[in-house]
């Protein structure tokens, strides 16, 4: 409980700017100089890339998914870039602001390391990206999609914040859109687990809903390690909602549903989660409770991906013999090669073969490298929001872990 409360005490102090002398210092090295500092890597040692994401406990899918297609990238690539060899290390954070915190310090330890990729969670990038940034590393995030990540008000404390997935003011909109106008349901209760990710989604839900003409009876809160969930389950039975909108994580997403078929009054009322339940742990978690469950998530359907998005499945397949396991993998590919069309971009080499690479030179590059992704176009605007959303609503119609495929189960259902 006490390091906990360091941790809040310490992510808050960032938040608000009150602790923030900068990153490294200015530097010259080689035939660099660069307001930051520079990364200085001799011949044949090789370019340290880190990650970060969540690789253990129910949402394990969701983080390995985006790990697997970085490995991928750097496949693609022969596993070296400018003569040198990529070494990849990568942190588990556990999909929460210790974790997150735990992983950034670990990471910014390592000695040249040149650029971080992830996390998925935005509990985690929320503490993470700004102690990267104050040892002067970019961090482009693969899946954490809180609006606040990359508002226009962020702090400086983000300047080194960069993501190749949407913003959640983009799929909150989309979904209060497809509950009000498309299913024509009028009254909503939203279901937030006190995360960044679920808070600021299950608000900018109520907001869209609300101005469609929709009424938000309530705004819940739940713990997501939460195991009784009659009480507040019980709680908005009374209110009679037509819908229960729960953007939260997989194992108190599973305690509602299957408690919800308990409760009397709750039996028609339509259960809609968010992007983080993608995965077949769902499926084992919920169990028979997951049949017609929807969930709204980017259209990940090869026709609405970028041209070479099959190529990634294919090799992803090929590597790890089993298809991708959740939704963000395209992401994740897209913001390795963010990261590597960068590097590219502003990495000087020396007659004997030493590689420079300025740390202020290197921001700037990812915010202003565009290219054709694996999820879509990619390009950054000021504040760090790389990526565009096409949404899509899925529906499981199998309680088989075993028959998990995006597509399938869950299957896209509208549009």
């Amino acid at each position: 409980m006490k390091t906990k409360l360091l941790v809040a005490c310490f992510g808050l102090a960032l938040l608000a700017g009150a602790w923030w002398p900068g990153p490294a210092r200015a530097a010259t090295s080689g035939p660099v100089t660069d307001p930051l500092g520079v990364i200085r890597i001799p011949k044949g040692a090789p370019i340290v890339i880190g990650g970060y994401w969540v690789l253990s406990g129910p949402d394990t899918a969701l983080g390995l998914d985006e790990k697997r297609a970085v490995e991928v990238a750097i496949h693609d690539i022969g596993g070296n870039l400018l003569g040198h060899p990529i070494e990849f290390q990568a942190e588990d954070d556990q999909c929460d602001a210790e974790g997150g915190q735990t992983a950034a310090t670990k990471l910014a330890s390592i000695p040249n390391m040149v650029i971080v990729i992830g996390p998925a969670c935005s509990s985690a990038a929320t503490p993470a990206a700004p102690i990267l940034w104050q040892a002067g590393i970019v961090d482009i995030g693969t899946a954490c999609t809180a609006p606040s990540l990359t508002a226009p008000d962020r702090k400086a404390t983000y300047d080194g914040f960069v993501r190749t997935v949407f913003s959640d003011n983009d799929q909150g909109a989309f979904d209060a859109h497809y509950i009000y106008d498309v299913l024509k349901l009028k009254t909503a209760v939203a279901v937030h687990d006190g995360s960044p990710y679920a808070e600021q989604l299950a608000h900018v839900f109520a907001g869209a809903f609300s101005q469609l003409g929709g009424k938000v009876l309530s705004i819940e809160a739940v713990s997501p390690t939460e195991v009784d969930m009659h009480p507040v389950l019980t709680r908005i039975a009374s209110e009679k909602p037509d819908v229960i909108y729960m953007p939260i994580f997989v194992a108190a997403s599973a305690q509602i549903l299957r408690q919800a078929k308990e409760i009397p009054g709750l039996q028609h009322a339509l259960i809609y989660g968010g992007a983080s339940l993608m995965a077949p742990d769902m499926i084992e978690a919920a169990g028979p409770a997951v049949v017609g469950f929807h969930i709204g998530y980017p259209d990940v359907s090869p026709t609405s991906m970028g041209k070479t998005y099959p190529k990634l499945v294919t090799e992803y397949t090929k590597m790890f013999g089993e298809a991708p396991i959740s939704g963000f993998h395209a992401n994740a590919y897209d913001g390795a090669t963010l990261a590597f069309k960068a590097i590219e971009a502003v990495a000087k080499t020396d007659s004997a073969g030493t590689l420079y690479i300025g740390k202020k030179a290197l921001r700037d590059a990812v915010f202003a490298t565009t290219f054709d992704g694996m999820s879509g176009p990619i390009a950054c605007d000021q504040y760090g929001e790389c990526a565009k959303f096409k949404g899509a609503v899925f529906e499981y119609t199998n309680a088989d872990p075993k028959t998990f495929k995006i597509g399938v189960n869950p299957k896209k259902i509208w549009p």
